[in-house]
């Protein structure tokens, strides 16, 4: 699903009611419509609804939803921050149907004015700015702000958060002044804004409605940035032939473990098994023998000649996917040997974990890796290949850099994990939870990468599939131990029923 600029976003409305024909007031009422919609399915009818709307068109949101709540029964009171005869066309005719609606009040909000009081079982709407705004609020509409953020109600806000900015960062200077939402009703396609962590604590929980915006259009944008989802993943998923073998397979070589971390190359080869390689050889030293060999049987090792660390690369030539990072360690022997590796290859190689933070301390090996390898950092390894940021915005600019600069392919780990492609490209993933945020999560990723890559998936095909399947393992896995309670090896025990929910067969 494509990410829309807000720019782009005004332009598929314009589009939209060009030529689907439809009125600017009646998408208007569609958008509010699904509003609702949220509202009669989330709010029980005894609580009151306060809907703050500002003089355009998302105040036009606030008052046809408004309308729309005083026809079921609700309790509504619309207040207008500004004056009347400031108000866009489609916001005056909802203000005026509003206010012909049985049962309405409604109040101007005028600087001096004292604020309405607000009891903490209210429901407060904010309709004020919505995505349109392109700079910091403040006046008499910071002070509104304000006040609704210390009310201590819920907060619903329609579109984005008022004072959110979409495409830019809004932590300039200072403490931003922005509604602290509850719940945000955002309208499809979604804004670049909603996948930063920066953002979070003015967004709540986000939801997207599809107000009909024609998708000819959208289809025709050329974007940078896209929601990954389900339907980006299935056009590039292979059916398996009856007479497939595993030599169609290909076969996965993870380069793994060190003394004490043995565990990070057990979850890593026991993930790449479940993702469909036809033959898996983890590359261990000799420590990790037993541990292995009877933890993962199905895979094949490559023993080293240190007992405790791995000590030199073997050949190559058998392997269709090279990973290497989970528990290795950072002995001066294993970064030689990851640095022979990067020489003795021009194969994309997977690198993870300690792998990273090897090249963090040796930069200039990063002119030497092959084209199209797959970087995993979590944010602190990627802040050691690239230095710090002052925001979350800054930080995904400097990952699209970096993977132009190298040619190759960064998944940023996280909420919304980032996938940036040589291209300029970052695709934000759907799937996934905190539940997540344990150890050996990472290592599971890189198994799965490695599996799916050894197939003969691209670099990128190989991160959208494994990204998105990592994810949604561990969705299904959180329905039933729950945020605390997972563990990696929960991720790797449902990656079968997130391959079977993404083909279809569930």
């Amino acid at each position: 699903m494509k990410i829309l600029p807000v720019k782009k976003i005004r332009e598929a409305d314009s589009y939209t009611i060009l030529n689907e024909p439809i009125t600017d007031i009646d998408l208007m009422e569609r958008a509010a419509t699904e509003c609702f919609y949220w509202f009669i399915a989330n709010i029980p009818h005894h609580r009151k609804i306060l809907i703050f709307c500002g003089p355009g068109n998302n105040g036009g949101d606030g008052f046809a939803t408004g309308r729309m709540l005083l026809q079921k029964g609700y309790q509504v009171e619309a207040f207008l921050a500004g004056t009347i005869d400031k108000l866009s066309p489609s916001c005056s005719i909802n203000y005026r149907r509003f206010l012909d609606t049985s049962g309405s009040k409604f109040k101007l909000l005028q600087e001096g004015n004292i604020f309405p009081e607000i009891g903490h079982d209210d429901v407060v709407v904010d309709a004020l700015f919505g995505s349109g705004l392109t700079r910091p609020v403040d006046g008499f509409m910071a002070k509104i702000i304000s006040e609704i953020n210390h009310c201590g109600a819920l907060v619903v806000a329609i579109d984005v958060p008022s004072g959110l900015l979409c495409d830019e960062t809004s932590i300039r200077t200072g403490i931003p002044v922005i509604i602290k939402a509850d719940h945000t009703l955002t309208f499809s396609p979604p804004k670049l804004a909603l996948f930063f962590p920066e953002n979070d604590p003015f967004l709540g929980d986000w939801k997207l409605l599809d107000i009909g915006i024609m998708q000819e259009f959208i289809d025709s944008a050329k974007v940078r940035n896209i929601y990954l989802d389900r339907q980006e993943v299935v056009p590039i998923l292979r059916a398996r032939n009856k007479f497939a073998h595993k030599g169609l397979f290909g076969h996965a070589f993870l380069l793994c473990g060190s003394k004490g971390k043995l565990g990070a190359a057990v979850l890593a080869a026991k993930a790449c098994l479940r993702s469909g390689p036809g033959l898996v050889t983890v590359g261990i030293p000799k420590t990790g023998i037993q541990i292995l060999q009877s933890s993962v049987p199905e895979a094949m090792l490559s023993i080293g000649s240190d007992e405790d660390y791995l000590a030199e690369i073997p050949d190559l030539t058998p392997y269709t996917s090279i990973a290497v990072g989970p528990g290795i360690g950072m002995n001066h022997l294993t970064a030689t040997s990851l640095k022979i590796l990067i020489q003795s290859t021009h194969q994309p190689i997977i690198f993870d974990a300690d792998a990273i933070n090897l090249l963090g301390e040796n930069k200039t090996w990063l002119a030497f890796i092959p084209q199209g390898s797959i970087f995993t950092p979590h944010p602190k390894e990627f802040e050691r290949l690239v230095g710090k940021c002052s925001n979350h915005f800054e930080r995904n600019q400097m990952q699209r850099e970096f993977s132009f600069k190298y040619h190759c392919y960064v998944i940023l780990k996280g909420a919304y994990t980032a996938i940036t492609t040589p291209e300029g490209l970052c695709y934000f993933n759907s799937t996934g939870n905190p539940g997540m945020a344990t150890g050996g999560s990472g290592d599971v990723l890189t198994g799965i990468l490695a599996g799916i890559k050894a197939q003969g998936y691209s670099s990128l095909e190989s991160c959208l599939i494994g990204v998105y399947i990592h994810g949604l393992a561990g969705d299904l896995a959180l329905s039933t131990f729950g945020f605390e309670a997972l563990i990696a090896g929960d991720i790797i025990e449902n990656l079968g029923k997130a391959f079977k929910s993404t083909y279809g067969k569930l």
